[in-house]
């Protein structure tokens, strides 16, 4: 059985390469931490919402925190693995912003006051780095860029 390429980003999208599972994200980040917020803003379905954050607990990007017993109920937090989708969510709503976008519903700025646009820079040279300035280099055995090395 042929499972493809080796891919991080393959193994990524496991995860969270859902729309609700990205949008459930996205609602956490901005502090809509409560199952009914969370569905009421993303639009998705109870039972696919229940679903998804179950999926994304359990694959360490958000935690449950009980915040009433009677009844039991749950906020849901954003771990390390989860804060660190947030720039990704941002280069999301950057492109949408530019590609899709007449108005962007959201506008970001920086702490320092000023509109944000992401940048890519190397942490070597400082330099900032474009989509043709980067060099990929397979590491997975019996595989190069163009394919699996051997049938």
């Amino acid at each position: 059985m042929n499972t493809g390429r080796p891919c991080s980003i393959a193994d990524a999208l496991r995860i969270v390469g859902e729309r609700w599972a990205l949008l459930a994200i996205r609602e956490i980040s901005f502090g809509n931490r409560r199952f009914d917020e969370i569905a009421r803003n993303t639009g998705a379905s109870r039972d696919i919402l229940t679903t998804r954050l179950r999926s994304l607990e359990a694959a360490g990007v958000i935690t449950r925190r009980r915040y009433s017993d009677r009844p039991p109920r749950f906020e849901y937090h954003l771990t390390e693995a989860g804060r660190d989708l947030r720039m990704i969510l941002n280069l999301l709503r950057e492109w949408g912003d530019r590609w899709l976008a007449d108005e962007p519903p959201v506008a970001a700025a920086h702490t320092c006051g000023h509109p944000l646009d992401l940048v890519f820079t190397c942490r070597h040279c400082g330099a900032e780095v474009r989509p043709e300035d980067i060099r990929l280099t397979v590491n997975s055995p019996d595989w190069e860029l163009s394919g699996p090395t051997s049938s």
